[in-house]
Parts: C-alpha cells; structure tokens; sequence
C-alpha cells in the first residue's frame, strides 16, 4: 500500500477544504482504496463563526475532486439528525440539502451524518479492497480483530444512509476515540480519521496495508492455464442475446467487451463452486455490476438458454424480495464464461470499462479468500436491500 503523501505540495496548502481535496485525491488515484466514485471524505470548518461539514458530494470521484465537489453543511443540523430514532433516506436527503450554505453544491454524501458524528477534523472512508476481501470470509471478523486488536472500532453490517449513522451513533457515545485508530464496516469499508489531514490520510494507508500485508502473506493467487479466446461468433451471438433484454427498442447500443486481464482468466478457470461464489465485493459496486454475472458454458448454441435462465433466476430473486419496488432491467451486466474469462456489457465504452475494473478487483478478492475459507458476500436480502435502495428507486420513478 503506497503511501502518496508529497512534503513539498502539502506545503503550499493553507486551508482545510484545499488540504481536504489534496488527501481526497490521494486517497483516489488509489484503485484498491477506492473506484469509480466509492469512498468519501470530509472535513470540518468554521464559516462566519459556524460549524461547518464539508463532505464529498454526490457524483464527484475523490480522484479528480475540486473544493467545488465538497458540500458544506451546518454540523449542528448533521448532530440532530443522528439524534433521531428513525428518518428515510428520502427525508435524510432533503434535512441535509435544506441544512446546507450554498444551495448550488452538489447533495452531500447519503454518509454525511456518520462523518458528522466522529468527532474529527478530518475523516476518510475507502472500500479498501484486502479490508473487504478478508471481511468477506466465515471467519472474517475473528481474523481482523486478530488483526487489528483494540485499536479499531467494529460496526456490523448495516445498510448505508440514515440507519448506518443512527448504529455508529448508538455504538459510539460513550467511546473515548483518543484510543482507536479507526473504524471498521464489515462488509463495507474502513474509516479513518484526526485533527490532521495528513494524520488521516497516513492511518488509512496503515489500516489497508496491514489487512493488504496480511493477504499476501496468508492467500495466493492461482496460476493461470492454457489461455483460451473467445471467438468473435461468440462474442458477437452473446452481445446480440443480452442486447435484446438489455435494451430491446436499440439492440445495437450495446457493447460487449472482453476482459483479458489474467485475473479474469485465471478466475473463470475454476471450479463450479467458486464460480458460484462470485458477488459483489463491496455494496456500492451493486449498480454496476448488479448482484451476479451470468456463468456460461461457453456453448454457442446454449447461450440463449443459459441467458433467459439468468433472467428468470434474476426475476425470482426480484419476486422474493420486493415489496412495491420497480424490477431493474434483468439483463446480466457481465458474464463469466467457463475456463475462458469474462465479457462486460454496458451502452458505451466507459460503462463497460468501469464494469471491468470492478470485475478484477472482485475476481482476485474471491480467488484469494478460497485460502481463507471461502468468500462470502453479503444474502440475497442484504444485496436486494442495496440494489433496490429507495434513493435508487426514486431516481426510476422520476424517470
């Protein structure tokens, strides 16, 4: 785990929102901290005398972040809120956009009331992949308060949003947070924090390498077999397959593209049941990636069988948990075809980039969590809960 931080820059920065964009960006060229928009930061400020949150705004990516992507929000508001015995996320979003100073930021962070609670100048929140993959196992918990003893905080899984800030709240009043280093999601993520932007930044990188050192020295990664390729028939009757539920009015839109990393390779080599495992790393990935690929046989002649039986196992899985929710679109977002490698769909290149990315980083979490006893994601009900968030649904029905 590299630590980015660079004496002579950080020298030429005087306030806290350009220290906070400095070790936001740092966090963010970081691939297995954070991808494509995960994570979030914030810091605390006074304007004309008031508490304020900065925290990351909606649609911004810490890597390429500037001040104008901080929302600043009136701390006071943020504490109250975390108060409350019950709030949607709806209603959390709308307190949060009327508690706001400037109406034309972006919306603050669905975490802003979980930044506001730990009481630092400073805070960071990455999906850091070695901390995930190793959460992500039957014993992932024991293994990584071996790992870390006393000197983190452990939150169970809980959905994003309102309920996730109400938890930490709840868990936390009492605790003297002079004595952690930082917090863990399980399932989720790693929170670090302190007074220094530096400090927060340098304890982030610490918590991830440990958990990243502890990995390489635990698991490996299998070797790959004879490469195989898959053929432009192929490629070309799948892509045409999933176009047609994807998107049935403009077939033609969509992009197929093959993932020719080793990982993805080495990954579609194994066995049934590791194949069975696959699933999101992290929840956020969730939109991109939905909860599984289709796993293909590779028979060119079986690809609409298998497809339509993904989509009906999908509609199941939607029929099992939705309550009033609208269906996503069924159609796979990748698949994974048997001892070959993998194909991403998407409406234009950077989606089916961005669905790659995602895809190899899940592939070698699953492939070394089979040295820790297997990779296991979060249910069926807990990935339904994320896929089908309310703020996601809103999004749908205003459309």
């Amino acid at each position: 785990m590299q630590n980015y931080w660079n004496e002579a820059e950080a020298a030429t920065i005087s306030s806290d929102l350009d220290m906070r964009v400095y070790t936001s960006r740092l966090l963010g060229k970081d691939m297995n901290l954070v991808m494509h928009g995960g994570g979030n930061t914030s810091v605390k400020s006074q304007v004309n005398g008031e508490d304020i949150l900065y925290v990351k705004g909606s649609g911004w990516d810490l890597e390429t972040i500037e001040p104008a992507g901080f929302a600043p929000v009136k701390l006071d508001a943020l504490l109250k809120m975390a108060e409350l015995d019950s709030m949607s996320d709806m209603d959390m979003v709308a307190q949060q956009r009327q508690a706001m100073i400037d109406a034309s930021a972006p919306n603050p962070s669905v975490e802003a009331i979980l930044h506001a609670v730990i009481p630092f100048k400073f805070v960071d929140h990455t999906h850091a992949d070695a901390l995930v993959t190793i959460s992500n196992t039957p014993n992932g918990e024991a293994l990584l308060k071996e790992l870390y003893g006393d000197s983190v905080i452990f939150v169970p899984y809980v959905m994003p949003g309102f309920i996730l800030a109400k938890a930490v709240y709840e868990q936390t009043k009492t605790l003297d947070w002079s004595k952690v280093k930082g917090m863990v999601l399980m399932n989720h993520g790693l929170f670090t924090f302190s007074d220094s932007g530096k400090e927060a930044y340098d304890m982030m990188i610490e918590l991830a390498g440990m958990a990243e050192d502890f990995l390489s020295a635990k698991t490996h990664l299998p070797e790959a077999k004879a490469e195989q390729e898959i053929s432009e028939d192929y490629l070309t009757a799948l892509t045409d397959c999933v176009a047609k539920i994807k998107s049935p009015e403009t077939p033609e839109n969509i992009i197929g593209l093959v993932n020719e990393s080793t990982v993805s390779q080495v990954f579609a080599q194994q066995s049934d049941a590791v194949l069975e495992q696959v699933s999101v790393l992290t929840p956020d990935h969730i939109i991109r990636t939905k909860q599984k690929p289709v796993v293909l046989s590779g028979d060119i002649e079986l690809i609409e069988t298998e497809v339509q039986a993904y989509v009906a196992a999908y509609q199941d899985y939607f029929n099992r948990f939705q309550t009033h929710e609208i269906s996503l679109n069924p159609a796979p977002h990748y698949a994974v075809i048997k001892g070959v490698g993998s194909v991403a769909f998407g409406q234009s290149e950077k989606e089916v980039e961005i669905i790659q990315d995602i895809n190899n980083h899940t592939f070698e979490a699953i492939l070394r969590a089979q040295d820790l006893g297997g990779y296991q994601p979060l249910s069926d009900a807990e990935l339904f809960e994320m896929e089908y968030w309310e703020l996601e649904q809103a999004k749908l029905k205003k459309g």
